[in-house]
């Protein structure tokens, strides 16, 4: 028998297609964000419209990494209110997008509409290096976008901003008729 079908079996083979290990380098991924968010800043006048673009871009990695994630970790299974929705961004979401859960989820106290998703220090703004005239430049929005367009697609429309708050705070707030569904599926 010929020799090279002989030889041990590649690792790389044996995997499981199901869930991949998390194999790009956070210097890789700093790099790429570092160089995305150079070419938005050359292609826009103030720190609003590249936190828009930003944000846009955000929205397209959103609605591709949904797709596969969705396969991978929830096959068949899809969620129907908005907390479970919620507990699936701070953690599986979050996991493979970023490499870790995300510190804090949170609802507001006087808005049953809004939450809060929480990060000390956000993976997109660690890399990052801000200019003093750009100082209110928070790259969260490309995060913001993403999970917009996740919970866009997965049937929860809502708005998401990047703002300045116990690290960076992503706030969501979601349309009204979503809140009226999840209030009558309670009461089933």
């Amino acid at each position: 028998m010929d020799s090279r079908f002989t030889r041990a079996k590649s690792p790389v083979l044996e995997r499981a297609l199901g869930r991949p290990r998390s194999e790009l380098s956070l210097a890789a991924f700093a790099l790429l964000f570092s160089e995305l968010v150079q070419y938005c800043q050359r292609r826009v006048a103030s720190v609003a419209e590249l936190q828009a673009r930003l944000a846009r871009l955000g929205h397209h990695v959103g609605l591709r990494a949904l797709d596969a994630l969705v396969a991978r970790e929830r096959p068949g299974r899809r969620e129907t209110k908005v907390l479970g929705v919620l507990l699936f961004v701070k953690g599986p979401l979050w996991r493979a997008l970023f490499g870790r859960e995300a510190d804090k989820l949170e609802q507001a106290n006087d808005d049953d509409r809004t939450f809060y998703v929480i990060e000390r220090e956000p993976l997109v703004n660690t890399f990052v290096s801000v200019p003093r005239e750009n100082s209110s430049l928070n790259c969260a929005a490309f995060a913001a976008g993403l999970l917009e367009a996740v919970l866009g697609a997965s049937g929860f429309p809502a708005r998401v901003s990047a703002h300045w708050h116990k690290g960076t705070t992503l706030m969501i707030k979601f349309d009204e008729a979503v809140i009226a569904r999840d209030k009558s599926l309670e009461g089933r």
